[in-house]
């Protein structure tokens, strides 16, 4: 079967939200390299938005020309990376304190994606009117419900702000990697828990159906400062077309 060749587009939208005096979310889109990410700065902890920013700047900075598989082991090298330097900046700067972030991080080569996480920050795929969540969140509850330790409808019931991985939060990063298929008209959402927490999957598919871009990110963060906004937002919507 012959591989697919694909152009990109994607659109990102952040905001503070409605409670939080600062925004401590960050995120970057690289279309062009097939790279996306959303960090979430680690709220009531020191220094979020530097270790958000750490993330992103630090993807930024990747040449990314190799095969999947080689610009996994990049993304994920260089996470690394930033959780050593976030750990030695919190032991010189913040008196030991924690400085994090989560990550999601999308790649695309092909028909074939890559989805590279810690936390709760999520990556969605609408295909037709179908909406699936890639990513599992790293919580006590999904923890629990990878061993059985509680079943599917009580993981999906729990709401909780705690998370067990992050970028800065431990002294080596476990990311999970998850492959995937990609199909032309797919579209992807990279978000961080303030956008998901605020709307319900109606929601979020109305959205995405939107035929441009702009106006999906545009419409989902309205639809979120609409109602509570009580954390800081950061979201990319991306969508392969056939080249």
């Amino acid at each position: 079967m012959t591989s697919m060749s694909w152009t990109w587009q994607s659109a990102e939208e952040t905001h503070r939200g409605k409670r939080r005096k600062n925004n401590e979310d960050a995120l970057l889109s690289r279309p062009e390299a097939g790279l996306w990410a959303v960090a979430d700065g680690m709220g009531g902890h020191h220094a979020g938005d530097v270790a958000s920013l750490a993330i992103a700047t630090g993807l930024a900075e990747l040449t990314l020309d190799g095969s999947l598989a080689d610009d996994v082991d990049l993304v994920e090298d260089k996470l690394r990376e930033v959780n050593d330097c976030l750990r030695l900046h919190a032991h010189v700067e913040c008196q030991g304190g924690t400085v994090g972030s989560t990550v999601v991080a999308m790649l695309s080569r092909g028909d074939v994606g890559a989805v590279l996480w810690a936390g709760d920050s999520r990556l969605y795929r609408l295909r037709g009117f179908n909406l699936e969540q890639i990513t599992r969140d790293h919580n006590p509850i999904s923890d629990l419900l990878d061993v059985g330790g509680v079943s599917e409808a009580d993981a999906l019931a729990a709401d909780t702000n705690i998370i067990t991985r992050a970028v800065g939060s431990q002294p080596e990063l476990f990311l999970d990697v998850a492959v995937f298929g990609v199909e032309a008209q797919d579209t992807y959402l990279l978000c961080s828990d303030g956008l998901y927490r605020e709307l319900d999957t109606c929601d979020l598919v109305e959205a995405l159906r939107g035929e441009v871009l702009k106006a999906s990110a545009r419409d989902l963060l309205q639809k979120c400062l609409a109602g509570a906004a009580r954390d800081n937002i950061a979201l990319i919507v991306a969508r392969p077309d056939v080249r």
